[in-house]
């Protein structure tokens, strides 16, 4: 078929389409997924934001390179592309490698770390002992208020560095049955 084909055209706008389609109903059914683990796991909604914007940007990228391969852009030119692009983010990232870790840690605290808002914590470190209650969980700090009062914040990567030992989980069984009641409604 030559590039001029009305048939061609048709076929990339149709596929194109469906791809989008796939994408979007993909990043629907992820970000109810994420809504649903947050509550179970009872993680705040600034802590799901995180992870919602994660996963649409990983939908999306995907859908742009479909879109790009399907619309024919030679394989071999998109692949100089993105490793060139990757080469700068890269370099970018090993000049400010603390906000990729700490990105990482907040991704790896929403899923798998049983730290949650609420909690009484001590920090195991040398040098410092911290001991409060954990107030938010961001993208790039957990946000603790001290047993002495103060207010401090700690990078997130260096949560999952440091022990912490969690001293009293707060009573999220009522929090649940309140949003379950207001879910009803």
């Amino acid at each position: 078929m030559s590039m001029l084909d009305p048939m061609s055209f048709k076929t990339e706008i149709l596929v194109t389409v469906i791809l989008l389609v796939v994408t979007i109903t993909l990043s629907s059914f992820s970000k109810r997924a994420i809504r649903k683990f947050g509550k179970t796991s009872s993680i705040d909604m600034n802590s799901r934001k995180i992870i919602f914007y994660l996963s649409n940007l990983f939908f999306y990228l995907l859908a742009f390179v479909g879109i790009s391969l399907i619309w024919g852009v030679n394989l071999k030119d998109f692949s100089l592309f993105l490793s060139s692009v990757l080469a700068i983010v890269g370099i970018g990232f090993v000049a400010q490698w603390s906000i990729l870790s700490n990105l990482t840690a907040s991704v790896i605290l929403f899923f798998s770390h049983p730290l949650r808002l609420g909690d009484r914590i001590r920090v195991m470190d040398k040098d410092f002992d911290w001991t409060g209650k954990v107030e938010d969980i961001s993208g790039f700090y957990l946000f603790m208020r001290t047993d002495d009062g103060r207010r401090i914040t700690i990078p997130t990567n260096l949560v999952i560095q440091k022990g912490i030992e969690i001293l009293k989980h707060e009573d999220i069984e009522t929090e649940h049955e309140a949003e379950k009641e207001d879910a009803v409604d």
